[in-house]
């Protein structure tokens, strides 16, 4: 049985996003471990992301960071906590920055730094690849 070269193109195209779909890594939203937070809800993460809360449940200072723009995990992280992509994030922060109704998360040049950002910063929040979570931060959210 011969298949056209359309039919070929399409089988690759659903092949590699299944292939696509079956890579994305769990996100663990973290805190430094002397945050009295608990646990946190996607609703909440998303409100200190999106800058429309500026504390953690507890009512601590909330200072979030971002994973750079490269950053599958922060794709994953926004699609699934706020239901927005990042470019719709970036978009949104540049309107709140242009009109100086706020500040975006600062962005940290990798996973080690963003931990390392967070474990040193009783006020900090991130995100980072649920693979990467060891004791030096403390996870309120995950992500599947």
């Amino acid at each position: 049985m011969k298949h056209s070269p359309a039919f070929l193109r399409a089988a690759l195209l659903v092949s590699a996003l299944f292939v696509v779909g079956v890579a994305q890594a769990q996100v663990a939203v973290i805190v430094n471990p002397k945050n009295a937070t608990a646990t946190m809800t996607a609703d909440q993460v998303s409100l200190i992301f999106l800058g429309k809360q500026t504390t953690f449940p507890s009512g601590a200072k909330a200072q979030p960071v971002d994973l750079p723009q490269r950053s599958s995990a922060r794709e994953e992280f926004y699609t699934k906590v706020t239901g927005k992509t990042a470019a719709q994030v970036k978009a949104a922060w540049s309107r709140m920055v242009f009109t100086g109704k706020g500040q975006p998360p600062k962005e940290m040049g990798s996973t080690a730094d963003m931990k390392k950002f967070v474990a040193a910063n009783p006020d900090a929040i991130g995100y980072i690849e649920t693979a990467a979570v060891d004791g030096s931060v403390k996870v309120v959210l995950s992500v599947d």
